[in-house]
């Protein structure tokens, strides 16, 4: 095998717009979509999005079966209660109506009831699934989020809590992409500013960890172009996707978690999150996300504020952005132009900054936006202790799909430093 001399650049359609939410019986009708899987979660079903869904399905004359048993935080558990709830309706197509999580579910069911697998591991990344590929086309799946963070509108990724391994993993292939993103700004109105808060911080890494990771050309090639990985490493196209969302972070986070009335700030962080998705979800992700995943799976008993769950949870968003400093001083040697770049997308002013500074400037920045934005302290603040450092590496080290794109390879010594590092941020 030779390095890789290509890249490619593959994301949903998405429409944006106040409103668009009304249009997606007519989508489906376009797609010849006459009975729909509406899956979304317990309190989105009760908020207008959901209502405003349905009616435009009725509108249509579309049958809506309705899913609303979503996990905040799925697990194998929870994808598989969904999978075989939708294997007892017949339906041609799907509408996902919340944030990652059950956009992340409506994939996972597109794909296992239209190929069904012999065993549930059989599409999980390697090494803890068999990788195994997507055989064809899926069925329609319009995304309709309702939170400004995964960017999972844009993407070929469904992540999941595997309960026996008490860390996240996925399934990763362009054709789990929704059809269609339907962007509108009037969902995010409810969202709690600590929601905001945490999705808003994802997308600050996913923006910064595509934006950092290995160049796509320092990969081996694979054999056959369709064996090119979804995450292939920095590339010039999502550069620019995942620079901009930054700015927008800068410009516009802070706006829309303290003030949710501010509909200019709501309306450009909901770009900035399928943004940072084109971006991420062709560049790929590094350590924040590799390293939040146990972070995830081995939640304790805190219990995230704002966040209507049954169950010990630490958000997304936060479990990455808890690392992210840590991680940005450990990778910054091996590309502080790269870390800067971040770094001033970000506000911070970096004329004159050493290259040798170039971690702690942008872990400062970073720092700074958690501070404001009132996220736990670091990774003692929701429950995790030194004696908790060995279990999170374990659960790290087989997050090949994302580790392996750091700009700065870390092995289990250095990955116990980093959390080490990370149980205080400021």
């Amino acid at each position: 095998m030779t390095h890789e001399f290509a890249f490619e650049m593959a994301a949903s359609s998405v429409r944006f717009g106040p409103g668009v939410t009304g249009e997606v019986g007519m989508d489906l009708v376009d797609h010849g979509v006459r009975r729909a899987l509406v899956v979304t979660d317990a309190t989105v079903a009760r908020l207008a999005p959901m209502h405003t869904v349905l009616a435009a399905l009725e509108a249509q004359g579309i049958v809506a079966v309705i899913y609303d048993r979503v996990r905040v935080e799925p697990t194998d558990v929870s994808f598989r209660d969904a999978i075989q709830f939708a294997g007892e309706h017949e339906v041609d197509g799907l509408v996902a109506v919340g944030g990652g999580s059950v956009i992340d579910t409506a994939k996972a069911v597109n794909l296992y009831t239209t190929y069904p697998p012999s065993d549930f591991l059989d599409y999980v990344n390697a090494p803890i699934g068999k990788a195994m590929p997507v055989p064809g086309p899926l069925k329609p799946l319009f995304a309709i989020p309702t939170t400004a963070g995964t960017g999972s509108e844009t993407t070929g990724v469904s992540i999941f809590d595997l309960t026996a391994l008490h860390a996240k993993t996925g399934i990763a292939s362009r054709r789990l992409k929704p059809t269609l993103g339907l962007l509108d700004p009037e969902n995010t109105r409810t969202m709690p500013p600590e929601v905001a808060a945490s999705s808003g911080l994802d997308i600050l890494s996913h923006a910064v960890e595509s934006f950092t990771a290995i160049p796509y050309s320092s990969r081996l090639r694979p054999d056959r172009p369709a064996l090119r990985p979804a995450y292939q490493g920095s590339n010039p196209i999502s550069d620019v996707w995942s620079l901009q969302a930054l700015r927008l972070v800068a410009a516009y986070l802070v706006r829309a978690v303290e003030d949710p009335s501010d509909d200019e700030a709501r309306a450009q962080m909901i770009l900035a999150a399928s943004y940072a998705g084109v971006g991420f979800g062709n560049a790929g992700v590094h350590l924040p996300h590799g390293m939040s995943y146990p972070v995830s799976g081995n939640v304790k008993d805190y219990r995230a504020p704002g966040y209507a769950s049954d169950h010990a949870l630490v958000p997304h968003g936060v479990s990455v952005i808890l690392n992210a400093p840590a991680v940005f001083r450990f990778t910054a040697s091996a590309s502080p132009a790269r870390h800067l770049q971040a770094a001033e997308a970000l506000g911070a002013t970096v004329a004159g900054v050493v290259a040798a500074d170039a971690g702690r400037v942008l872990a400062d920045r970073i720092t700074w936006f958690m501070e404001r934005l009132r996220v736990p302290n670091g990774l003692s603040a929701v429950g995790y202790s030194a004696a908790d450092i060995p279990a999170l590496v374990e659960g790290t080290l087989p997050q090949h799909r994302v580790t392996k794109l750091s700009p700065r390879a870390a092995g289990p010594d250095d990955l116990a430093a980093l959390f080490e590092d990370a149980m205080t941020a400021w």
